[in-house]
């Protein structure tokens, strides 16, 4: 069987390390990185696929301006609502 695969997962794992360099004052370990991505997947529309035309596609998808500020602004939100009240001491 063929793997679903959830590309927006891929871009948000992409683009969190930019983003977090950004803020030096975010803990940056693995729990609150995947705190924030979570956040993040919670807050956008999910883009499926299964093929590599499909991925080919959706790729182009998101080279338009509008799904890249938005995908900008939903881990910027994460980055501060996790870095507010991370899970741990």
């Amino acid at each position: 069987m063929r793997e679903l695969i959830n590309y927006m997962e891929q871009v948000v794992k992409d683009e969190l390390p930019r983003l977090i360099d950004l803020r030096k004052d975010v803990c940056t370990c693995e729990n609150c990185q995947l705190d924030i991505i979570a956040y993040a997947l919670n807050q956008l529309p999910p883009k499926y696929v299964v093929s590599e035309r499909g991925h080919v596609h959706t790729k182009i998808d998101f080279v338009e301006i509008q799904h890249e500020t938005d995908v900008t602004r939903v881990i910027l939100q994460g980055i501060n609502t996790i870095g507010k009240r991370p899970r741990h001491q």
